[in-house]
């Protein structure tokens, strides 16, 4: 619901009121009981987005890589604590001699 800026033209008073779109305008000043209020025009507040979403990165990764993500973020932590497997050292070829 929007909120409305009303100035009374006989005694000056100025306010806001917030009202339904589908509310009539008020036309009595509320301070000195007169009729003949105007209804002023707003800047307004802007949009406000709430909740999440919104951001670029949202829509960067599909369905399957935030499943990973997921699970990733859902992994023991005993898997991620055992030392890596020690891997052999490769075995070194022997020189090539020419002929």
């Amino acid at each position: 619901m929007p909120t409305y800026e009303y100035e009374c033209p006989k005694c000056g008073y100025h306010f806001e009121k917030f009202q339904s779109m589908k509310d009539e305008r008020l036309t009595q000043c509320p301070k000195c009981k007169k009729a003949g209020l105007k209804r002023l025009i707003g800047g307004g507040a802007g949009l406000i987005f709430k909740g999440t979403g919104f951001y670029i990165t949202d829509y960067k990764r599909g369905a399957a890589s935030k499943q990973q993500a997921a699970e990733a973020k859902t992994a023991t932590p005993a898997a991620e604590s055992k030392p890596a497997a020690e891997s052999k050292p490769a075995a070194k070829s022997a020189p090539k001699t020419e002929t």
